[in-house]
């Protein structure tokens, strides 16, 4: 089956997607920006309002690169008119959105995908598997660190950064979420988080630029520091304490140790950044993920975005315990 993808918001992630969808062969179909010119280098059915292109119609699968407040908006709107939606993330800025646009998915039988790409990667791939294989042991404890660089010219030269009502956040939810959506994949649901945020550095926004706390799965306390006035940006980390070993993610980089000496490691997936050299704090794995999504839409198999929401329940809570 031919499959054609929709995709709306043309800005700094969208050749991810369309570099990806040309190397599996899916068609991009339709395109849509209110910079109409963005729009013009496709060849396709182009629109600058979202709206006309679903009316249009013409794919099977919309693809969102939006500011984030309007992920939301625009899936749910997707799914109502039974397209398939691969949303970049975060899912939404609130955890009331991320249900309704799952709820609004399944209720017209399409597949809902979140954009998380660094699961997907060799390094995360190995960790996840040492840990599921039980030969790192219980996990102790362990720490995230995201320390980046964003000046003041990134939030200007953008009408929706920095604010709290169109970006829902600052660090957390954009710059290191996807550091917190890998940890989830490796110990799963959080049961509780402390965490303090803050702008030290950043007059001009409203959102946090630093945030520090601990993330509670169950006895295993994960401590976390993020922020976006580091002199450069850092490879993010994340280092798991095991009863048999340790497992370190610098990057893309993996390294799992166990007691007795025995060393494993992954890296850059380099075939993939060959064909993919975009920014290298994302990563390579678009491509794998939105194969995925595209082979359960041929299988007609659509499984709701749990993992996602989880994330998305995180982020949310560690405001809310901020704030508090």
């Amino acid at each position: 089956m031919k499959l054609r993808a929709g995709i709306i918001g043309l800005g700094s992630v969208s050749p991810m997607h369309v570099d990806s969808l040309r190397a599996i062969g899916v068609e991009v179909a339709a395109v849509c920006d209110k910079d109409f010119e963005k729009t013009k280098e496709f060849g396709c059915a182009a629109f600058s309002d979202f709206r006309e292109m679903l009316d249009a119609g013409g794919f099977d699968a919309l693809h969102i690169c939006l500011p984030h407040y309007l992920h939301a908006p625009v899936s749910i709107a997707a799914s109502e008119k039974c397209f398939h939606i691969l949303c970049e993330k975060p899912m939404a800025t609130n955890v009331a959105d991320a249900e309704e646009m799952i709820a609004t998915a399944k209720k017209n039988n399409v597949a809902l995908g979140v954009v998380f790409q660094n699961r997907f990667s060799p390094g995360a791939l190995l960790i996840k598997e040492s840990l599921e294989s039980g030969e790192l042991g219980k996990v102790l404890g362990g720490a995230i660190r995201v320390t980046w660089n964003r000046g003041e010219s990134y939030y200007s030269k953008s009408d929706w950064r920095g604010r709290w009502a169109t970006e829902g956040g600052g660090v957390l939810i954009n710059q290191s979420i996807h550091t917190f959506d890998m940890v989830n994949n490796f110990l799963g649901n959080p049961t509780d988080v402390c965490a303090n945020i803050a702008n030290r550095a950043h007059p001009s926004i409203e959102v946090e630029d630093v945030a520090e706390g601990i993330i509670s799965y169950g006895e295993i306390k994960i401590s976390f520091f993020v922020n976006t006035y580091h002199p450069y940006n850092a490879p993010a980390s994340i280092e798991l304490i095991c009863e048999n070993g340790r497992a370190e993610l610098l990057g893309e980089d993996a390294t799992v140790i166990l007691n007795d000496g025995t060393k494993k490691t992954a890296g850059a997936d380099i075939e993939a950044q060959k064909r993919f050299g975009k920014k290298s704090y994302w990563g390579v794995s678009h491509i794998k993920q939105i194969e995925a999504f595209y082979n359960d839409i041929a299988n007609e198999n659509f499984p709701e975005p749990t993992d996602a929401l989880i994330t998305q329940k995180l982020i949310n809570a560690i405001y809310e315990s901020a704030k508090k």
